[in-house]
């Protein structure tokens, strides 16, 4: 009891104030870099999300009247909120995952209050099709309306960027929110509801911790009217067949398996700099991306002299804790993100070659070393499943065709990228890719006004952008008689 007393209490936030459990059960929270627990957080059942879905629901009717202007201001006090309280969120993050202190600093806080700012201003577009008579004697009217009350399910890789594309689009378009962070990363979450919370109105943003089961509870109850999560294909699946018993609308950003297509009209210097690019897009916060740069299709030509360079660049990329210097990422997640990358590496095929790492670094804490795998399959399990970690495998491909053949070949539809000088070249492959995203002579970067999310199993709907504003409204046809 004595160590328990030593951990930091993390709180759900409903209806305007900290709480603990209805009955009490917590679970502690671990910093992956050193594998120790230093928090508990609550682990909310049936009662917690009930209290935390009526919250909302009271709330809703005031909050969807304010007007957009009203909002606007809201989110933009949010927004300078954020800033000022960055070393505080910067603080909980690096606890929360173990990223590199630097690269949360300059690659997450920067991002995110953009995105809120973008959804401050998105707030006062909302609105339908103007007015217009299409039958004779009648004139239409299209109201662009909130949902009402919205389970949103935040995962672990990026728990404090993912609440932002969560919370900042449901807010703004009228909208109030549950949102649950991942079991293992809630501590960022429960002080944006501390941030969030003196600016909003009590019962319009409220968060809740608590393990997959808690998750499930929040899709089911009947008081949503739509339930968004990022996470994995199985997790989305499970949300989507819970969501039909009472047909919410979903909105699902999963799983990928991103091909960066490297054609062989790159000179040295060409792919000396795509290299470069390419391990940063597949290394970053240790490949626990789902747009990540980690399935390279290289065409046969220059095959060789790239594995070469990766290898290379994998061998030079650090992994560490989060105050060492010129450290790329930090750790795996948790133990059994661990032991699934692990896995695919142990259970390589005869024809696999691992070219740089492959193995865990240290004794303490969740840390993989850079990895390239080449001379891969294209049914081979690494190929075709999701590794979710700082593992880079490549293929060689001998045309066009068979490029977009393998690169389309996976479950998955989420992010690709194009390397080639060739312009037509690019617009053929940016058309043939069957993902929703396509990079072309770059991988991974995202603004707030373009939208984001894929096809197949990766799900559907959009994060960020008018779009990702657009999957929190619903429309209404009113018609009205002149006569």
């Amino acid at each position: 009891m004595g160590r328990l007393r030593e951990l930091r209490e993390l709180r759900n936030y409903i209806d305007g104030e900290f709480r603990d459990a209805a009955d009490g059960r917590t679970t502690e929270v671990v910093n992956p870099a050193t594998g120790e627990a230093y928090a508990t957080a609550p682990l909310s059942g049936q009662a917690d999300v009930d209290a935390a879905m009526r919250a909302a629901a009271r709330a809703f009717p005031g909050w969807r009247d304010t007007t957009p202007a009203e909002r606007q201001k809201a989110l933009l006090k949010i927004a300078d909120a954020f800033e000022e309280r960055a070393e505080e969120l910067i603080a909980a993050e690096v606890e929360n995952t173990g990223k590199p202190v630097g690269l949360t600093r300059t690659e997450e806080i920067p991002p995110m209050v953009d995105q809120i700012r973008f959804f401050a201003g998105a707030a006062r577009m909302l609105e339908g099709r103007s007015a217009g008579e299409y039958m004779e004697g009648m004139t239409s009217i299209v109201r662009r309306e909130p949902v009402g009350v919205c389970a949103q399910v935040a995962p672990w890789n990026y728990p404090m960027m993912m609440a932002v594309w969560k919370f900042a689009p449901a807010i703004a378009a009228g909208n109030t929110v549950v949102l649950k962070p991942s079991d293992t990363t809630p501590a960022s979450t429960v002080l944006i509801a501390e941030i969030v919370g003196a600016i909003l109105p009590k019962g319009v943003f409220n968060v809740i911790t608590g393990d997959r089961e808690t998750g499930r509870l929040m899709v089911e109850h009947e008081i949503p009217a739509m339930a968004s999560i990022t996470g994995s294909v199985r997790a989305g699946a499970q949300v989507a067949e819970s969501a039909s018993k009472d047909l919410k609308r979903v909105h699902l950003e999963l799983g990928g398996k991103a091909p960066v297509v490297v054609f062989d009209d790159l000179d040295s210097a060409a792919i000396a700099k795509a290299v470069e690019d390419i391990s940063v897009a597949g290394f970053f916060n240790a490949g626990q991306d789902c747009t990540a740069a980690t399935r390279v299709l290289v065409q046969e030509s220059v095959h060789d002299e790239f594995v070469a360079a990766l290898a290379k660049a994998a061998a030079e990329t650090k992994t560490g804790h989060p105050d060492d210097e010129d450290v790329l990422y930090g750790p795996l997640n948790n133990p059994n993100q661990l032991k699934q990358v692990s896995g695919f590496i142990e259970r390589l095929p005869a024809h696999a070659k691992v070219e740089a790492g492959g193995h865990q670094v240290g004794e303490k804490g969740y840390f993989y070393a850079p990895t390239v795998v080449s001379g891969l399959k294209q049914d081979d399990e690494i190929i075709q499943k999701e590794v979710f970690g700082p593992v880079i495998t490549v293929q060689s491909f001998s045309d066009e065709a068979q490029a977009i053949e393998w690169a389309n070949g996976v479950e998955y539809a989420l992010a690709s990228s194009v390397w080639t000088k060739d312009h037509g070249r690019a617009m053929r492959l940016s058309k043939a890719l069957d993902f929703g995203c396509v990079w072309i002579n770059t991988h991974i970067p995202l603004v707030a006004e373009m939208p984001h999310g894929g096809f197949k199993k990766s799900g559907y709907g959009k994060d960020l952008s008018a779009y990702g504003f657009d999957d929190y409204t619903r429309i209404k046809h009113v018609m009205t008689s002149l006569g």
